[in-house]
């Protein structure tokens, strides 16, 4: 991108951007004014998904100085400095909102330490993924943006410079984060541009499988009502209305016994037949228009209805819905597209990722997975662990099928089935044990008088089981 992008005239590679993280704990007005420039985030980095590389391919030598080296970029791009590390890793500090620097091994440092390195290499993905698809910023781009930030975020100049002070930023730095923002977004624009398009077969695919449900009008009623608590009030209007109910005498009428429908003359459009409830159901949709009905009774009150219009069930055709309709599908299928595309460029600049020894996280592709979920505590896979884990992940991701008959044009991923193992054949000496093990599981969350009879229940359904395996046995 050169000095299009704006990044050689800035010092090349001497900078790096700076991280991304949430501003949790800081509060206040100040935290809703950095809220443009430290929350604003790369617009698909919260869709990536980690891929644990099991090992390097062609590992590289990482210079002297460098934390990390990214190949098949430009070198201002690739080197990762121990400086921007440490740049990067108080910029994470600040926006945690921590005051000082977390104990070294505690877990907020470590925390701290794979965010600030996974924030560097993403930028450097990024960027890296900007010079193949020849994206390009102009100066101006940026500098429009910024200030549109600082507008938005900082009162004044001053609320400006303090931010840079007190979170650790260069005004070049700040530039480099909305240079990065814009990037990703023109990145997202040209991927999402290369999506399939809805062909005309699947938008009528679409129309007739969501005709009844989004695309038909129930029918419905026009009604002139008048309302009141008092049942002789409504009695008195009947009798004016049945010796005189055009619109000039309802507007009479419901002004002196309704004044709450009194505006439009007791007149209420497209009343349909799901929103109503019995009498008033049967009283509107069984009526003739212009017939009389009432008093009706309905909670507290007395109703006086006359159906003024007939609405049938009316099918919008396809040709009014299809603009929609592509539109929709079109959204779809380039956000699917585009979350496709981001499992290929994780996994591709992972691959390009090299880490020094101390400096190797999940984004790395000389990182060695011990094939343990990120998310799951040491503990799980401790035999006597001193506080044990209360949930456990699985080292391998779970099928989720779909219900039978719930895949349609409309949602093509249907209803997730919820997995469940597969019980097995218990023998009957097990039996015991097993419901033994359901006992202690249920005493365990116990708390409840519903838990304490589960428990209860259980631990007698033990004891039978156990005494019906011994009989057989004998």
């Amino acid at each position: 991108m050169g000095a299009k992008s704006g990044r050689n005239k800035r010092g090349g590679g001497a900078k790096k951007p700076a991280a991304q993280k949430s501003d949790k704990g800081r509060g206040g007005s100040k935290g809703a004014q950095r809220f443009g420039l430290v929350f604003f985030g790369v617009v698909f980095i919260a869709l990536f998904v980690v891929f644990a590389v099991a090992q390097g391919l062609g590992k590289p030598s990482i210079p002297s100085g460098d934390i990390a080296l990214v190949t098949n970029v430009p070198s201002e791009i690739g080197h990762i400095s121990e400086a921007d590390y440490k740049k990067s890793l108080l910029q994470q500090q600040a926006q945690s909102g921590a005051k000082k620097a977390p104990k070294a091994g505690s877990k907020k440092a470590e925390e701290l330490h794979k965010a600030a390195i996974g924030e560097l290499l993403n930028a450097a993905w990024i960027f890296g993924e900007a010079e193949e698809l020849g994206i390009e910023l102009t100066k101006k781009e940026i500098e429009t943006e910024l200030a549109k930030v600082k507008k938005e975020s900082f009162k004044t100049e001053k609320a400006f410079q303090e931010f840079l002070k007190e979170d650790h930023f260069t005004e070049e730095e700040v530039q480099k984060r909305i240079e990065l923002q814009l990037i990703s977004t023109k990145i997202q624009e040209k991927i999402t541009k290369q999506a399939p398009p809805v062909t005309e077969a699947q938008a009528k695919e679409y129309y007739e499988a969501e005709k009844a449900a989004q695309y038909t009008k129930k029918p419905s009623r026009d009604v002139r009502v008048v309302v009141n608590e008092n049942k002789k009030e409504v009695e008195e209007a009947q009798k004016s209305l049945e010796a005189d109910n055009s619109a000039a005498s309802w507007k009479k009428v419901t002004k002196k016994y309704s004044p709450t429908t009194a505006v439009n003359g007791g007149l209420q459009k497209e009343i349909a037949e799901e929103f109503l409830t019995e009498p008033l159901k049967k009283d509107i949709f069984g009526a003739a228009t212009g017939e009389l009905v009432g008093p009706v009774k309905q909670e507290k009150n007395y109703l006086l209805l006359e159906v003024v219009t007939l609405h049938p069930e009316k099918t919008q055709p396809f040709a009014e819905v299809k603009s929609t309709i592509n539109t929709q599908l079109t959204e779809e299928k380039s956000q699917k597209y585009f979350s496709e595309w981001v499992v290929g460029f994780q996994q591709t600049w992972t691959q390009r990722s090299h880490c020094a020894s101390g400096f190797v996280i999940e984004s790395c592709a000389n990182y060695k997975s011990n094939g343990h979920p990120a998310a799951n505590p040491a503990s799980c896979y401790e035999a006597n662990p001193k506080t044990p884990a209360t949930e456990c992940q699985a080292p391998v991701t779970q099928n989720a099928p779909a219900v039978p008959g719930s895949v349609s044009v409309s949602k093509p991923e249907g209803e997730r089935l919820v997995q469940r193992p597969t019980p097995g054949i218990v023998p009957k000496k097990a039996k015991g044990a097993a419901a033994a093990e359901g006992a202690e599981g249920a005493a365990g969350a116990g708390g409840s008088a519903e838990e304490e009879a589960a428990v209860k229940a259980a631990e007698e359904a033990a004891a039978k089981a156990a005494a019906e395996g011994e009989s057989s046995e004998k």
